[in-house]
């Protein structure tokens, strides 16, 4: 069975979905369509833009967003998921493959979810870190024993977890990592604390929004991050995704269970090859691959 995975924040590049634009018919439709809805040209930060300004949540999320899913419209009859899964951001792209969300739905969402989160991150002052080498339940011990706000974050593979919440409350975490053997424990350069109880304003905004948008039944499972078990009816993926703001993205637990339902093949679309190593170190015996047009 193929599972098809969908990259999160963090994947982008400048140029990144230049040769789709460039070489499909398609392609240059749905860009310039996006460039019409989201009231900017997204498309020349995308091509030709600085890093720095790829790096705006606003523009980074609708950036991986619309590689993703452009490239699987493109990949047309070679695209044929079994299941999906996305990584974060990368449950939306998921969303709109599998036929949940029309484009332009899934656009809209992801943008007013960028901006809702970019505005919780101005007005508090907060941040993540990596922690590698560490079980996850010490790391789960070790910040609910921190005061202040500090919980995992993202479970990317055995051995690497994210953490996220209030500055002080995460070195703190951090030091106390490293003297119980963590061999890193780093922050991350991010607006704030994704996927933590700080994320609460951006939560109730994105539900709205969610909630007023029309979901179809999916064509094939999705492995949502919240649950991580296949989910097939549209209101439990609705709720699912409002949950996953102010939850940690299980993505070890959500590889694992693809995995026991038979995924053999697991196939990333979009900008990078992050999740095809993380999925490597989570289940070895799979095969991995990038998405392709042939």
């Amino acid at each position: 069975m193929k599972a098809y995975i969908f990259p999160g924040q963090g994947a982008q590049f400048v140029g990144m979905g230049l040769d789709l634009y460039e070489n499909h018919a398609i392609a240059q439709e749905l860009f310039e369509q996006a460039n019409d809805i989201l009231d900017f040209s997204i498309t020349d930060i995308m091509f030709e833009g600085t890093p720095e300004d790829l790096k705006q949540t606003k523009v980074t999320q609708p950036a991986i967003f619309l590689h993703s899913v452009i490239l699987s419209k493109v990949m047309g009859e070679n695209f044929w998921p079994d299941m999906v899964a996305g990584h974060s951001l990368g449950e939306f792209s998921a969303l709109v493959a599998n036929g949940t969300l029309n484009f332009e739905d899934g656009l809209k969402l992801v943008s007013q979810r960028a901006m809702a989160m970019q505005k919780a991150c101005e007005s508090q002052e907060s941040t993540m870190a990596a922690v590698l080498g560490l079980d996850d339940e010490v790391v789960e011990k070790i910040c609910a024993e921190v005061p202040g706000i500090v919980v995992p974050a993202n479970y990317n593979c055995p051995g690497q977890l994210v953490i996220s919440g209030e500055v002080k409350a995460v070195n703190i975490a951090c030091e106390r990592l490293k003297e119980a053997g963590a061999r890193r424990a780093l922050l991350l350069p991010v607006g704030g604390a994704f996927h933590s109880p700080l994320m609460e304003p951006a939560r109730e905004e994105l539900a709205a929004a969610i909630e007023s948008t029309n979901f179809r039944e999916p064509a094939c499972p999705i492995y949502q991050n919240v649950t991580t078990t296949a989910v097939t009816v549209s209101n439990e993926v609705k709720g699912n995704l409002i949950a996953q703001l102010t939850a940690p993205v299980k993505w070890t637990q959500s590889v694992q269970n693809m995995v026991n339902d038979g995924a053999k093949n697991f196939v990333e679309i979009g900008p990078g090859k992050v999740l095809q190593g993380l999925v490597r170190k989570i289940a070895n015996d799979v095969e991995t691959s990038s998405g392709i047009i042939e």
